[in-house]
């Protein structure tokens, strides 16, 4: 009768109790090792570096994974070394393939763990980082990771890694093709990661295309716009490489310009209240005085006579320019009734002929 694994005299003593010691000898690594790593998060849960916390945190799984796949392959070699079973020669380009898997598999969670943690200082305002920038070097961090494990992986399955990469030339091009929309897209996410015309958080805006909102994330295949009216706007990438976008959270001043108009009738106090609101505006404290002030009488129009106004005031919040464009506006119709004038509204004068 032929023997199997599990029957009792299958290995012979020295190599059953070397296994078993092995295994035993994994299981306390693995209880030594999840003790240190608490051990050290707990002592450096209140330093100041980020790296330290998030080292540990990404070590706290792959490294017990790596003792027991180096155990296991330890075990196993023992076993092929007494019985010669051919299918355990597959254990050393497995447990490779094993080494390199745990590898990525850390720094994955370490630059998830990083990027995390240098975000959360900013938000504690404790340093200034830039969100795009940190999502974009966790991407190609991670990006770069993974290539890196496929072709070790590949190194270590046999395959000429010179000769994979000239296939892969070859099938590039033929995969560009196919794809080219999802390059396009991919180089444009790209392109902005690199050229930072808008980082999340900023208000955009396209004259081209119906594109207006807040930019909530950035990622290699689309954009996500959220709109002044809280609905998600995704938007390719490929089409930022094409279209103007106007970046309204770096605008450096905000501009009043208004035209308004009075009534025919109100000629004579005209140049009065021109310089009445010029006058006023040059003493109001949230006029940006560094640039120049315009009052003006503009034109006789078809149904009024229209004077314009054009200041920069010195915020660049949206809500506060609203506020005092708001404030100035108060202003400018009160010097109009003072003077006894009206504001004009469309009108038309009907001539009636008598026979």
């Amino acid at each position: 009768m032929n023997k199997t694994m599990f029957d009792n005299d299958y290995f012979s003593d020295p190599t059953l109790l070397s296994v078993v010691a092995v295994l035993v000898a994994v299981v306390v690594v693995n209880l030594v090792v999840r003790f240190v790593l608490h051990r050290l998060e707990l002592a450096t849960k209140y330093t100041d570096t980020l790296w330290d916390d998030a080292l540990i945190q990404a070590a706290r799984r792959p490294l017990p994974a790596l003792a027991w796949v180096l155990g296991l392959a330890y075990a196993a070699h023992l076993i092929h070394k007494d019985k010669g079973l051919v299918f355990l020669q597959l254990i050393a380009p497995l447990r490779d393939i094993s080494i390199i898997a745990c590898g990525a598999w850390f720094l994955f969670r370490l630059i998830h763990n990083v990027a995390h943690n240098v975000l959360s200082a900013r938000e504690q305002e404790t340093q200034t980082v830039d969100r795009t920038t940190v999502d974009a070097v966790s991407k190609l961090s991670r990006f770069a990771v993974v290539i890196v494990a496929v072709i070790m992986a590949m190194h270590v399955l046999g395959f000429s890694v010179s000769g994979v990469l000239a296939f892969g030339g070859l099938g590039g091009i033929a995969v560009g093709f196919a794809a080219r929309d999802i390059l396009a897209n991919f180089f444009g996410g790209l392109t902005i990661y690199m050229d930072r015309p808008f980082v999340v958080g900023d208000l955009i805006r396209s004259p081209d295309k119906a594109i207006e909102g807040t930019v909530e994330h950035i990622g290699w295949r689309l954009t996500t716009v959220r709109s002044l009216n809280k609905s998600a706007i995704y938007v390719p990438n490929a089409l930022f490489t094409t279209i103007v976008v106007e970046n309204a959270s770096r605008i450096t001043k905000r501009r009043i310009s208004e035209t308004i108009g009075l009534r025919y009738a109100d000629l004579d106090v005209m140049a009065a209240i021109v310089k009445d609101v010029r006058a006023m505006l040059a003493a109001h404290a949230d006029i940006d005085h560094s640039e120049k002030l315009a009052v003006n009488f503009d034109r006789f129009a078809d149904s009024a006579l229209n004077f314009s106004i054009n200041v920069f005031v010195s915020t660049t919040e949206a809500g506060r320019f609203q506020e005092i464009k708001q404030e100035l506006l108060f202003s400018v119709a009160a010097i109009i009734a003072a003077h006894g004038a009206e504001i004009a509204f469309p009108s038309h004068t009907v001539y009636i002929e008598k026979n």
